[in-house]
């Protein structure tokens, strides 16, 4: 029989595991949807080792990440900062987003900048693993061997992104 110890899945979508967030995905240097906004509901799969007494780890760690992710980005709208097709003005109280000719004006205090290319649900997803993977030590520690997360943007519509432990 192999010594190895087993890997278990874990898997995290709770009912406060959502943001509600305004946005655009950018099609184009001429091409965007209409100002609108989601209930984007965030689910976290987890791949680790088990650690003894039939479990893995105490996941309330990442439950309370994941809420505490959830809250920061809720009730904001979502601008990108890394988009190839969009300039951002700041002036006073003001963002302007210009596209295409277009000089878009939010509220300073209602605007979330994100380092991203597009406020789509695929780039929600990696921004929010990479947030999740941020404490590297602590991945070893509870031997975690792979995250996915994934951001909904209705039922049966998502974006997801993976980190696989390299072997």
């Amino acid at each position: 029989m192999s010594t190895a110890r087993r890997l278990f899945t874990l898997e995290l979508s709770k009912e406060d595991m959502k943001f509600s967030a305004g946005h655009f995905t950018i099609f184009s240097a001429t091409e965007r949807e209409r100002l609108h906004g989601h209930n984007f509901a965030v689910q976290v799969v987890i791949e680790a080792r088990m650690q003894g007494n039939g479990m893995g780890f105490d996941y309330g760690i990442y439950k309370r990440r994941i809420r505490e992710l959830c809250d920061a980005w809720d009730e904001y709208f979502i601008l990108p900062t890394r988009s190839p097709y969009l300039q951002l003005e700041e002036a006073g109280e003001h963002i302007y987003a210009l596209f295409n000719g277009d000089r878009i004006p939010f509220l300073r205090k209602d605007v979330l900048l994100l380092p991203i290319e597009n406020a789509t649900v695929e780039e929600f997803a990696y921004l929010f693993l990479q947030q999740l993977m941020q404490d590297e030590a602590e991945l070893e520690r509870l031997e975690i061997e792979g995250l996915q997360v994934k951001v909904f943007s209705g039922p049966g519509q998502c974006g997801s992104a993976r980190w696989v432990r390299a072997a």
